[in-house]
Order: C-alpha cells, then structure tokens, then sequence
C-alpha cells in the first residue's frame, strides 16, 4: 500500500492467548479463538468488551474526591485487576497477568487472598473460572500431600501448572497456608454469588480435602489443638509452631468443611467423609491454639516469637531493602522483623477473634515491625488500620497500592504490574475506608474518611439488588439504586432500603483515634498522601 503525505492507514491485530494442561493443544485452541473472534468482526468484539467493562465499573467503580491523582490511579488498579482476571479459564490468575515475565507467569496465593475478594464483587464469573482450575488442579494437590506423608490436598505455594514449583521448602511448602487461603476462596464466592452448583460441584472437593491437611498436620496436646513445623505470610519468619494466621485460616476451614458436608450430604458421601471425621473438624478447630502473650498483651505471630531479638535497624548495613537482599535468612528468621502482614493479615481474615481493643494493641505492636518488603502488605495494613481508626495511616498505605506501578515506586514495574497489589486498591477503599464486610450474606459498613479526602462513594451488592454508599464530612448516604429491597447495616445499626424508601442517611464514623505506630525507620508508606 502506497501512502501520501497527510494520509493514514489503520492496522487492526488481533491476537489469541491461551492457555491449559495439554500444550499440544495450545496451538489448535489458538487458532480457534482467532477465528471465532474474526467471525464475529471487529465492531462485535469492541461491543462484547464496552459491555464488560460497563458492568465492571457499574459493579466496582469507587470514586475518590479531593485526590485527582488517587482516583485516577484508583480506576487504573481495577482495570488492571480485571485485564488480569477476566480470561483466565483454564489457567487461573497470575500474580503479574499478562505484563511481564516477573516471577516467569506463576500463580501464588495472591490471587485468592488478594485478587478474588474483589472479583467476587466486580467480575464473579473471573473468581469462579480461577477457582475451578483450581479444583482441576486438586490431583496434584492431592498428591503433594501424599509425597509430604499427609491426607487431603496440600496445594502449592507458587506453581505453573498446578504442581509445586518452589525450590526453597521452608518458604514454599512449609507454607501450608496457602491450602486454606483456595478453599477459603470457594466459600467467600458461594457467599458473594450464592451459587449452589459451584458450592456443590467444586467447594465443597476443595474444602473438605484441605480440611484433611489441617486434620493430619496439626495435633491434640492438653494444651489444644497444634499446628507445628510451618510458615506463615511472614517470609522472614520461617518454620515456626502454633502460626496464628495459619491456625486461624485452618479453623475456618475446617468449620467450613463441616458445614459443606451438612448442606451436601451426597456430595461428601462421595467424598466418604463420616459423621466422625466431621466431628474431628469441628474439635480441632474448637481446640485450635493461638498464642498469646500475657506480658505483652499482645497476640504472638507465632508461638515465642515475641522473645525474639528484637532486629537492630539503627546498625550499620542493616537497613538496606529489601532485607532478603542483603542479609541471610538465618539471621532474619531469629528476629523480629516481618517481611509482610502476618498477624496483622490475620486480624483482618479473622477479626471477629479479636476484641477492637486487642486488634489496636496487636497493630500497634506489629506496625513498628513490619518492613513491607512485600508489596503485598500495604492492603492489608491499611484495612486494620482503618477500623482501628488510624485514617491518614490506612490512606497512605492506599495510595502505595494505587501508584506502586503507576510511579514505579520499587523499581521493578519492568517485570510487570503487581496485580494483587493493584486489586488490594480496591479493598483498601471499600473494606478499609468503607468498612464493608459480609456477615451471612449482609453488607456490613461502617465507612470513614481521611482527612486528605472530601467524599468517597462505591456500590454495594446483595441478593440481586445494589445500592450506592456515599461518604462525606456531614454523613454517610446509602441509596437504593436497583432491587426491591436491600438489608445492610451499618456501624452496628440495620437499615432497610426499599422502593418506598430508597433512601437513608447515617452518621460518618469519627476520626483518627490517637496518633498511629511509627513504621521501621525508612519504612513510612512510599507515597504517602501530600
């Protein structure tokens, strides 16, 4: 084609990225895609993603006023997050989507404890195609915990396929968390979407073959139930007895598999689960230890690990990070310091084993530990900090998500974008700042604001019906917006929003309870709020 001066010519490339078990097959697959997606033409598939995405922001979209810069960085992390999520069948989630090669295409346990929360909210088909080759990948789980000497499904700390790939056993698979964070996923999107064929067909095999890990792993002692000889979320703390986020998460699973196995009876009949192995669950959950510190009042991390040295930040060379990169993990593994929320992560998956008082005491002892050499803690951190009331804390750790890539704030976006990071965006606001939880299928809130912000609003979804919350200085407005009716609650107080009355406002939680921790030295959050 011959060109003027002046002249334009439009290039249209259409690509197919597919993936799956059998690489044979990827090419043939590919080629099917294409041509199904040029069949269509090019006007089809512009129109079938403007849809998508219409219901992606109509589902999710939070609006931030008084930060340009956040709210446009705000609505970059949830159109990452579903770029990353939203044609994964087959393959699940990846922790860099399709960006770079960072961490060489591996899925972690990010994408269920970080990325699906969200997606159960603005994208749910993506969480339930990411869970599903999840189930398809059971058999490698199954047989890990075989090779490992254990009952049930040990899944992997970071795999490809479906089968460990982690060369570094005390940070892979010791960290046998990462089994309940898949099937804690499963019940989280059977109550976000309430769908019974996936609870029956692909939770409940996944709930009840982790519950059968923590059965084998853990142990009876006169003391309670134990949990020994693991890592936690904290990869600078590694091997440890009694992990209090693990024994927490491993109590909700086994709670969990209990229930399943009551509500489909058949389907854990088939399973050969008895009447006595679901009554062993719900004992050893009942009986689960968390360790505490009675000098301290303060929960343990792990058991004594409050008697650890303390790690000397002040001294020369040691406050260099990441630490990993500097310093061998047989000195990182004696002290007290956390790569990552740990106990921290706990008191937001499991808050309602703490008291508000004690959630403050446990940050506030944690926060001047916690090095976030992890891009993975700033979400979590800003969630407990939030209800604690540590405002201005929990939005800077807000805009550290939001702009971690964006601004390339730890050198390294060339391998790709940090999509649990970017989706913890998303909670950060909504579940930090808007403190919405779900308690039996009800939206619960208890929204604030920071005081570098003037409104913030987002939608709220159950039982077929949705509602916008909007916060400001002088109130919080919740508005019916489709549905016949809606339940929620808010800050302990129920609320009915009806077509009669769409309409109701409630007072805004106050504002920061007390000056916050101080975070290690050269650790503040690295893009606080200006």
């Amino acid at each position: 084609m011959d060109l003027r001066a002046g002249q334009w010519v439009t290039v249209l490339v259409v690509s197919a990225h597919v993936g799956g078990p059998d690489a044979d097959a990827l090419p043939a697959h590919a080629h099917d895609v294409l041509t199904d997606a040029l069949g269509a033409g090019w006007d089809a598939l512009q129109r079938e993603q403007a849809e998508l995405l219409a219901e992606v922001w109509e589902r999710g979209d939070v609006e931030v006023e008084g930060d340009d810069e956040m709210q446009q960085a705000a609505r970059f992390a949830l159109f990452q997050t579903v770029q990353a999520s939203a044609c994964v069948e087959g393959v699940g989630v990846r922790a860099k989507g399709l960006t770079g090669t960072g961490y060489g295409g591996h899925a972690f346990w990010d994408s269920e404890t970080f990325v699906l929360p969200v997606l159960d909210h603005v994208l749910p088909g993506a969480a339930a195609a990411h869970l599903r080759w999840r189930h398809a990948s059971l058999p490698h789980a199954l047989e890990r915990a075989a090779e490992l000497g254990l009952p049930g499904a040990a899944f992997p700390w970071r795999t490809v396929s479906g089968r460990e790939s982690s060369g570094y056993w005390p940070a892979g698979t010791a960290a046998f968390h990462v089994s309940a964070a898949v099937a804690l996923a499963a019940m989280r999107h059977v109550a976000a979407t309430g769908d019974e064929a996936f609870a029956r067909d692909v939770a409940v095999d996944l709930v009840v073959e982790t519950a059968r890990l923590w059965a084998g792993r853990g142990h009876h002692t006169d003391a309670g139930f134990r949990i020994d000889g693991v890592t936690g979320p904290d990869e600078y703390t590694a091997i440890v007895d009694n992990n209090t986020y693990t024994n927490l998460v491993a109590r909700q699973n086994l709670r969990a598999a209990a229930d399943l196995c009551d509500r489909y009876p058949e389907r854990a009949g088939g399973l050969g689960v008895t009447a006595d192995e679901s009554a062993a669950w719900l004992l050893a959950a009942d009986r689960m230890i968390v360790p505490y510190s009675d000098e301290l009042q303060v929960t343990e991390q792990s058991q004594d690990f409050t008697r650890h040295a303390h790690w000397d930040f002040e001294g020369r060379g040691t406050a260099r990070f990441p630490l990993d990169d500097h310093v061998h993990y047989s000195e990182l593994y004696r002290r007290q310091v956390v790569k990552q929320s740990d106990l921290v992560l706990a008191l937001h998956v499991a808050r309602e084993e703490f008291t508000p008082e004690q959630r403050r005491r446990d940050f506030d002892y944690y926060e001047p530990l916690t090095v976030r050499d992890s891009s993975l803690s700033a979400p979590v951190q800003a969630v407990v900090a939030a209800e604690i009331g540590y405002l201005d804390l929990a939005y800077a750790y807000a805009r550290e998500c939001a702009l971690l890539d964006l601004c390339d704030l730890r050198g390294s976006t060339d391998g790709g974008l940090h999509v649990a990071s970017l989706a913890g965006t998303w909670t950060a606001l909504v579940a930090g700042l808007g403190g919405l939880r779900h308690e039996d299928g009800v939206p619960h809130l208890a929204p604030s604001l920071p005081s570098r912000l003037t409104g913030l609003a987002f939608p709220v979804h159950a039982d077929g019906a949705s509602a916008r919350v909007e916060v400001r200085r002088d109130g919080v407005t919740y508005r019916l917006v489709s549905g016949e009716k809606l339940r929620l609650v808010h800050d302990g107080d129920e609320l009915h929003l009806t077509q009669g009355e769409p309409t109701q406002v409630r007072p805004v939680r106050p504002g920061e309870q007390g000056p916050p921790p101080a975070q290690p030295p050269g650790r503040a959050p690295l893009f606080a709020a200006p």
